[in-house]
């Protein structure tokens, strides 16, 4: 079993480095929430009508990853992971069949993705590509916010999963 170990960012840092820590802190942190469970338990919903899962989570941070630093920020032609047109919420929609072991490798395999996308950009530059929900360019500094936002909500979500699943708490 694999011990995910979360630092806390730099307290003192530049902008880039502290945006970067701590989204990198609030993916640890959604890993670890995850840690020790049985791919039945990941699947495991929070409580009806919700269907929201651990596994559902870590999919679709997968997609939300693939689509703000491949398809945003640089203009990549690629599909959706889980996602189709007859089910836009597919990644949350989990199935007896679905493991963590191939969602987690497709997310991690999208935060590595990120990181060489990003690297290639400043803050202050602005997105290649653009969002489904707008025509507007995005700065990667405004990515970077929203990836860690996007995390810490969900994070929260994954806190009480976690805490229905087996009683664990924790930050």
């Amino acid at each position: 079993m694999t011990t995910t170990e979360r630092r806390e960012p730099a307290l003192n840092a530049d902008e880039r480095t502290m945006l970067e820590g701590w989204l990198d802190y609030h993916r640890r942190t959604l890993a670890w929430k995850c840690e020790g469970l049985t791919d039945e338990q990941l699947r495991t919903a929070s409580a009806q009508p919700s269907d929201l899962t651990l596994l559902g989570l870590v999919r679709h941070m997968a997609e939300v990853e693939r689509g703000w630093f491949r398809k945003v920020l640089a203009g990549e032609d690629v599909g959706y992971l889980y996602c189709t047109e007859e089910d836009k919420d597919r990644d949350f929609h989990v199935t007896d069949s679905d493991t963590f072991a191939e969602a987690h490798a497709a997310w991690q395999a999208e935060i590595e993705a990120a990181r060489r996308n990003a690297a290639r950009f400043g803050l202050d530059d602005v997105s290649q590509g653009k969002s489904r929900f707008t025509d507007e360019p995005f700065t990667l500094r405004w990515i970077y916010t929203h990836m860690i936002e996007e995390y810490a909500r969900h994070n929260g979500h994954a806190d009480l999963l976690r805490e229905r699943i087996d009683g664990a708490k924790g930050d």
